[in-house]
């Protein structure tokens, strides 16, 4: 029998606790995980934090980096869960890549169907970015704009939605609960 698809959708603020609530949430769901990074390390810095997330993760998931092309990815992951840190980032590369708003929203409705087409339990994990104050130049701004538009189709999208906020999670759309075969 093939598991139904079910999307989680997870977002906060930065140290909110958004990863790790997504990553209880997956791995209590009794599947095989695949984890789907977006981060690319540019200095040193991120390369420590990349190296901290790995050994933190268990040893029995599959974990593939991918900046980029996260749609296709998805579309070949045969786990029963995914679990996709994190849609800010994945907005960051393809700002940085220079995709216009156009497409970057295009690429979202992508990756949400290919979520929606995929059997299994999908969690989307995105900062929130539009509680802070008005950024100072035209390139945050539109990140912001477009990261904000893309979570919102996210939350739209999802069956389930939970905002953290000081490691604890608000739900803001439930459903049924899930439970992978």
């Amino acid at each position: 029998m093939i598991a139904p698809s079910h999307l989680v959708y997870v977002t906060g603020g930065a140290r909110s606790g958004k990863s790790s609530f997504a990553e209880a949430r997956a791995a209590a769901s009794g599947g095989t995980v695949t984890y789907l990074a977006t981060a690319q390390a540019f200095d040193a810095e991120m390369t420590a934090r990349i190296g901290r997330h790995r050994a933190d993760r268990p040893t029995g998931w599959i974990t593939v980096e991918e900046p980029v092309n996260i749609i296709q990815t998805l579309q070949n992951t045969e786990t029963s869960v995914l679990l996709l840190d994190c849609l800010s980032l994945w907005v960051s590369n393809l700002l940085l890549s220079d995709w216009t708003d156009g497409a970057m929203l295009a690429a979202a409705d992508e990756l949400l169907s290919a979520a929606r087409a995929r059997p299994g339990l999908t969690v989307l994990v995105s900062n929130e970015v539009g509680l802070g104050i008005v950024p100072d130049n035209a390139l945050a701004r539109r990140y912001r704009d477009v990261l904000g538009w893309v979570n919102q189709r996210c939350a739209a999208a999802s069956d389930q939605a939970y905002l953290l906020v000081s490691g604890l999670p608000l739900q803001l759309k439930p459903s049924k609960e899930f439970h992978a075969p």
